[in-house]
């Protein structure tokens, strides 16, 4: 498990984050995401935790959401209407329903992964996919 929250992050660190606009950057980070998740089949058949377990296991993607959302709040890029605490959880939820149609067969990865796409910028407010 170590050896994959350290290619997470390295994956993140090398998605360039910081330098996309706010929209673009959580895609990358959902990309970058699932690719390392792809090497790992196991862990789509992790056993359920406890939410603070389930927290440990995201971190390093949950903090970097949570930037994101905040920097594009402050920007105006994201909707600012809604607590970014709250569009982390929601976003969170999103991504699980994704694992579970992949998991039970009913999506592809590709498909689950068009399908979160959309649906988080949508969440989030953005209307268009964000060209990179």
């Amino acid at each position: 498990m170590e050896r994959a929250i350290t290619e997470f992050t390295a994956a993140f660190d090398a998605a360039g984050l910081d330098e996309a606009p706010p929209a673009v950057a959580l895609v990358r980070l959902l990309d970058a995401g699932w690719q390392v998740t792809a090497r790992y089949p196991l862990a789509w058949h992790l056993p359920a935790v406890s939410p603070e377990q389930d927290a440990s296991r995201h971190a390093p993607v949950l903090g970097r959401m949570l930037e994101l959302i905040r920097r594009g709040q402050e920007s105006g890029d994201l909707d600012g209407t809604m607590p970014p605490g709250w569009l982390l959880t929601a976003s969170l939820a999103l991504g699980r329903a994704a694992d579970e149609e992949v998991k039970s067969g009913r999506m592809t990865i590709e498909e689950a992964t068009h399908t979160m796409h959309h649906s988080l910028l949508r969440l989030l407010g953005v209307a268009d996919r964000p060209q990179s």
